[in-house]
């Protein structure tokens, strides 16, 4: 399936923001324009999950190209300068919804597969890895500790 159009330029953006480490700050944004989605909110918050769960080491099982994807998906998401501006009333998270709804298709077998880690786990642990701290320099400092 081709990806949206005006997507394929995050993927570069994803692939060095994930060699430079700057996850954290990508989940923090998304944490905070999250509440905006309504029905896709489960979505996001699987896949800042799956994020996080990377970003801490707990959780590997994914190809490298799903995890650009993702955080490409995810990066689409949180710029306010995407194929329709956010802030256009009623219009701008149509784009962002398109592509997350893309982006959960496309890497679907990887979240099925992250879903099932989940389940087996137990929530303490869930509890500790999917916790999100109060700055993105607070998970960096956890990270570094780990």
């Amino acid at each position: 399936m081709k990806a949206p159009w005006n997507f394929t330029r995050f993927l570069p953006l994803a692939e060095r923001l994930l060699s430079r480490g700057r996850l954290p700050a990508l989940i923090f944004a998304v944490a905070r324009k999250g509440p905006q989605l309504g029905k896709l909110k489960d979505d996001v918050r699987l896949l800042q999950a799956l994020c996080l769960a990377w970003w801490r080491g707990e959780y590997r099982a994914i190809s490298p190209k799903a995890m650009v994807t993702v955080v490409a998906g995810l990066l689409y998401f949180v710029s306010p300068l995407d194929a329709i501006p956010d802030w256009l009333l009623g219009v701008g998270l149509l784009d962002d919804i398109a592509v997350l709804a893309w982006v959960l298709k496309t890497v679907g077998d990887e979240l099925a597969a992250f879903r099932a880690w989940r389940d087996r786990q137990a929530p303490e642990k869930l509890r500790v890895v999917e916790r999100l701290p109060d700055s993105p320099e607070a998970l960096c400092l956890e990270h570094k500790k780990s």
